[in-house]
């Protein structure tokens, strides 16, 4: 984060990771077609709050995702025949050349179009102006709820978005820690010791 601008946390040491991958346990990932009650629910079932779960979305201030991810937004939203009503006009057009209705799925785009490349809060200011790339993230603010709050607040201060998305990464790391012989405490994260 810290060489594209963004912020630096204390990691905490002393964890216990698998030793082994766990596929089914992504089920529990949210997924960028579910929406904004959906992956709450998914937050709240590992102990996360609504503030986690803007300042960990606000991870997409860089990166790209394919067409396939966010399309149904541009022509057909909810099966209406109609794009998404919360997306920004002209940004919508911009979309529509990226992925052209029918195009290719595994075209990207990026996640953040003002800044691509850099870790700040103008995804915030993205949501706010109807510019958010994934339903998930524009839900964060087109919906009624406490996220609008929290979408503002990071928007205005870049330095708490910063703060809340240190604490947040923390707090996402100590979800349901493995403990007595489970796993192992790694001497070198790159390698099984």
């Amino acid at each position: 984060m810290l060489q594209n601008g963004g912020p630096t946390w204390e990691v905490q040491l002393g964890r216990r990771d698998s030793r082994t991958a766990n596929r089914a346990g992504t089920t529990a990932l949210p997924s960028p077609f579910e929406n904004l009650e959906q992956i709450t629910k998914k937050f709240n079932d590992v102990g996360l709050d609504s503030t986690d779960l803007v300042a960990l979305s606000g991870a997409h201030t860089f990166g790209r995702a394919r067409c396939l991810t966010f399309v149904h937004r541009l022509y057909n939203f909810s099966g209406t025949g109609n794009p998404d009503p919360t997306i920004d006009t002209t940004y919508l057009e911009t979309l529509r050349q990226i992925c052209p209705n029918g195009g290719n799925g595994d075209t990207l785009a990026d996640l953040d179009q003002s800044t691509r490349d850099e870790f700040d809060h103008n995804y915030f200011t993205n949501l706010q102006n109807k510019r958010g790339l994934l339903q998930t993230d524009q839900e964060l603010f087109s919906t009624s709820g406490d996220t609008v709050a929290i979408v503002n607040r990071f928007a205005n201060s870049q330095s708490d978005f910063f703060d809340s998305f240190g604490q947040s990464m923390i707090n996402m790391g100590n979800i349901r820690p493995l403990t007595g012989s489970d796993g192992e405490i790694r001497s070198d994260c790159k390698r099984v010791n």
